[in-house]
């Protein structure tokens, strides 16, 4: 297991760590980094036992209220999902399946020889009126 030497409050600590998870390693660091310049910021010196100590503990205050906003919201899922069940089948409008209509290439060339020859037809008919009329 390698040797990674890390910085928390400005100290340096080495600190063993599976290969592979030194990216986990310098998140977590940087978070508890974060809660000891904080604490430092306020503070000023502090013991080091003590600065880790209350860094871990504004960190687990946090974690605590993230765990409590995630079982609020799992809570009012669930609500919902219930609520959602609890609608009446006549309201509810469940889609099973969508056509989407497709015209065959045959059709569309059909389609445009009769239009073609419709226009064709307009053209005579206009011309021989023209006469008629002149």
């Amino acid at each position: 297991m390698p040797e990674v030497t890390i910085k928390i409050g400005q100290r340096p600590y080495t600190v063993n760590c599976p290969a592979g998870e030194e990216p986990q390693l310098q998140m977590a660091r940087a978070a508890l980094d974060t809660e000891a310049s904080t604490l430092l910021a306020h503070a000023g010196r502090v013991p080091e036992a003590q600065m880790l100590l209350m860094s871990g503990l504004m960190l687990a205050d946090r974690t605590l209220a993230l765990e409590e906003k995630l079982k609020a919201a799992e809570a009012a899922l669930a609500q919902a999902k219930t609520a959602a069940h609890d609608i009446p089948p006549e309201i509810k409008t469940v889609v099973t399946e969508v056509e989407v209509p497709v015209v065959p290439l045959a059709l569309l060339e059909s389609l445009a020889e009769l239009a073609a020859r419709a226009e064709s037809a307009a053209d005579d008919l206009e011309e021989r009126i023209a006469q008629s009329a002149g």
